[in-house]
């Protein structure tokens, strides 16, 4: 009896260990992703409320770095690089801090973005860029501090911060026109010397039609004529198309770059093959 009573207030303990209450959060986690042109930028923060207090100049000081937000660092990622006020500030993620005073905002993008609330020792190297943002009176309260993606455009949008009844906004520029026109460039100049090189051998391999394999393979060395492992590829096209005399001169040519290159292994493979084929 008195063993069953021990493991019956056993369980009963490791039911209460395991239970979690589950409770709405004071400062709610937001995640916010929002694109720019074609540049993805995610924002993640925590929103603190008012709840009756006054907020910059008390709650949040003035002339004092603030968190820009709750818990943990406010966090802003960009897979390209953006500019701020003509500068550059590279792709990343970096933690937000700002320094709140009755006319405007120091806004600080900061390098180390991992731990909580704001640094107990501020380093001036990891400031990645710093800037200022002018504060615009809002007509009515903000109860839930809010951030923003605003003006949106295909090269620029503006972080937006709003609370109680302030909004500073921060305008970034993305690279748009440079990665459309790289993009266009690319696609217009049709495939690479890899596509093809790639296209011919998988033909090869998977013993499909050899004539296009050649054609392919043909286009790939008349632009990389360097590489010694595609003119390979040809003479072995051109021998399992029973070519040999076309193998063995796409051997050659083969083996004098990879000789140049000091590459043995092809200098080996190329030597052996013409061997084999001059037979």
């Amino acid at each position: 009896m008195y063993k069953k009573l021990i493991i019956a207030l056993l369980f009963v303990g490791t039911m209460s260990t395991n239970a979690q209450i589950k409770t709405p959060a004071p400062s709610p986690f937001s995640k916010v992703t929002q694109m720019v042109g074609l540049t993805e930028v995610i924002l993640e923060y925590s929103r603190p409320a008012m709840r009756g207090r006054t907020i910059f100049g008390d709650l949040v000081p003035y002339d004092k770095l603030w968190r820009t937000g709750a818990n943990a660092r406010t966090k802003i990622t960009f897979d390209d690089d953006v500019t701020i006020d003509g500068d550059t500030l590279k792709k990343g993620t970096y933690a937000i801090f700002t320094k709140p005073n009755a006319e405007s905002w120091d806004v600080y993008f900061y390098t180390d973005y991992k731990s909580g609330g704001v640094p107990r020792n501020w380093d001036d190297s990891k400031v990645a860029l710093k800037t200022n943002a002018k504060i615009f009176p809002m007509p009515m309260k903000i109860d839930t501090f809010t951030m923003t993606f605003d003006d949106l455009s295909d090269n620029s949008a503006t972080l937006g911060m709003l609370w109680e009844n302030v909004y500073v906004g921060v305008k970034f520029n993305v690279p748009t026109d440079a990665i459309a026109s790289k993009s266009i460039a690319a696609i217009m100049g049709g495939p690479t010397a890899n596509d093809y090189f790639s296209a011919a051998s998988y033909y090869k391999k998977s013993g499909k039609d050899l004539n296009q394999a050649l054609t392919w393979i043909t286009k790939a060395t008349e632009l990389r004529k360097e590489a010694f492992w595609m003119m390979r590829e040809k003479s072995l096209i051109l021998a399992a198309m029973d070519n040999k005399k076309g193998a063995i001169e796409a051997a050659k040519k083969s083996l004098e770059v990879a000789t140049a290159a000091k590459n043995d292994a092809y200098i080996k493979m190329n030597t052996e093959s013409i061997a084999e084929w001059s037979k």
